[in-house]
This record gives structure tokens, C-alpha cells and sequence, in this order.
């Protein structure tokens, strides 16, 4: 079993998708973590609804503090937009993703960033996790 880190600023977009995400197409043969660098008070209303839609409710997740401690538990971290924000960890396996933060963006653009995440988890746990 891998543990995947994913990180963003806020821990309020990207990395939540992307931890929801990531659970569900696991499916208990992977675990996955997110925090941020600066968290914010709640998850991002338009990140809610857009993942309501797919049957996750991120409604009760509270954006968590990115900490050395925290990384030290993933195999893979995924870094999207933090920058030097992001702790070095020597022996874990870093992923950026390029990818637009979807707060205060229209619910159309949140919904393809939603679709890109899914997309990309997809590729991850196909191509890296499930055949390591």
C-alpha cells in the first residue's frame, strides 16, 4: 500500500479533489493525505459543489497544515502550485502538477479542473502505485 501526499496552497482545491479522488479509485489498496502550506478556514464552496456532483461530499474536510511529519508518511507527494513552499523529503518521489486553482472560478472551470484531477489520478494509480 502507497500513501500519497497531495499539496496546494490552501489545501482547499486541489489537493482536496485530488485526495477524494484518489480514495475512492483506490478503493482501500492505497491511501491518500493533503495539506497545504498556508491552509485555509474551509474547503472552497465551488470545490463542494462540483464534487457533490460526482457523489463526494467535501463539505466536513478542514484544510490541514503541511508539516515534515506529514510528508515523512507519503511514498509519493504531489505538489500543485506551492512552490518552495513544499518540504524535500530525500527518498520520496515528487510529482508537480501543473494545475488552476479553481477558487472563485466559475462552477464550469472548477468542473474541468475536477475532470483533469480525475484524470490524473486515474494515470497515477494505473501507472505508479497499482504496478509498483
Amino acid at each position: 500500500m502507497a500513501t500519497v501526499l497531495f499539496v496546494c496552497l490552501h489545501n482547499a482545491g486541489r489537493s482536496q479533489i485530488s485526495q477524494a479522488l484518489l480514495e475512492r479509485a483506490a478503493g482501500g489498496r492505497h491511501r491518500a493525505l493533503s495539506a497545504g502550506t498556508t491552509p485555509a478556514e474551509r474547503v472552497h464552496p465551488e470545490v463542494v459543489e462540483v464534487m457533490r456532483e460526482v457523489g463526494v461530499d467535501l463539505a466536513g474536510r478542514q484544510p490541514r497544515l503541511l508539516t515534515v511529519e506529514l510528508a515523512e508518511q507519503a511514498d509519493v507527494v504531489v505538489t500543485m502550485g506551492c512552490g518552495d513552499a513544499c518540504p524535500y523529503i530525500p527518498g520520496k518521489r515528487y510529482l508537480d502538477w501543473d494545475l488552476t486553482d479553481p477558487k472563485g472560478k466559475p462552477i464550469d472551470e472548477v468542473r474541468a479542473i475536477r475532470d483533469e484531477i480525475a484524470e490524473r489520478v486515474e494515470r497515477l494509480l494505473h501507472e505508479e502505485l497499482d504496478t509498483a
